[in-house]
């Protein structure tokens, strides 16, 4: 079972399209887009995805690429 990084519409269109497309080419994730993931407030404040369920957070899109990874080396799910 792949780790899932999911993405909604509106962060995407806000900006997190770039760290969509460069998780989507790596073949250890399943990376989904959804139209809401009812995280209004979070996403109208910054850049995220939900890693496994859990929101995960940055900065930058460079950053949120990196804490992504980070979350996934600190969070194994085997």
């Amino acid at each position: 079972m792949k780790p899932i990084v999911e993405f909604c519409m509106s962060n995407l269109a806000s900006g997190t399209h770039p760290v969509f497309a460069e998780l989507e080419k790596d073949p250890d994730l399943d990376v989904i887009e959804y139209g809401c993931l009812s995280f209004c407030g979070q996403c109208a404040r910054t850049k995220f995805a939900l890693v496994n369920g859990d929101i995960v957070t940055g900065d930058t899109n460079d950053d949120l690429i990196a804490n992504i990874y980070q979350y996934l080396d600190d969070h194994p799910m085997f």
